[in-house]
């Protein structure tokens, strides 16, 4: 049983439990919009995506930001995904991402997308 993010109660007053691949989602967003800083326990966990929401756009920041983003999914969920690719938009006050990876456990390719606004 895998505890849903975010946590919150189920319909009999329990935790709310997940799939296995909606886990592996969850957990690809707690690292894409957490900040290095935000966890007591593990300073050096997230990928500081959200600081790049106000830098202005440009060709050299996308690309920046997808090698930050696939290298922070690869220290923290190597063990369990391999990222096939990260793409990211900002526009205006939103940030979307999506990225693309395969569950090592089951060989099963998942494209999730992920929204942010400031």
């Amino acid at each position: 049983m895998n505890i849903d993010f975010p946590y919150h109660f189920d319909g009999r007053g329990r935790s709310a439990a997940t799939s296995d691949e909606e886990h592996i989602r969850d957990l690809v967003q707690q690292v894409l919009f957490t900040s290095p800083g935000e966890r007591v326990n593990r300073p050096t966990f997230g990928s500081g995506l959200m600081q790049l929401v106000f830098a202005p756009n440009s060709e050299e920041l996308a690309t920046a930001t997808q090698f930050l983003v696939q290298s922070a999914l690869q220290q923290w969920l190597g063990d369990v995904i391999v990222v096939e690719s990260v793409q990211v938009e900002s526009r205006e006050a939103e940030l979307r991402v999506t990225v693309q990876y395969v569950i090592r456990r089951n060989q099963q390719r998942q494209v999730a997308q992920f929204a942010r606004g400031v």
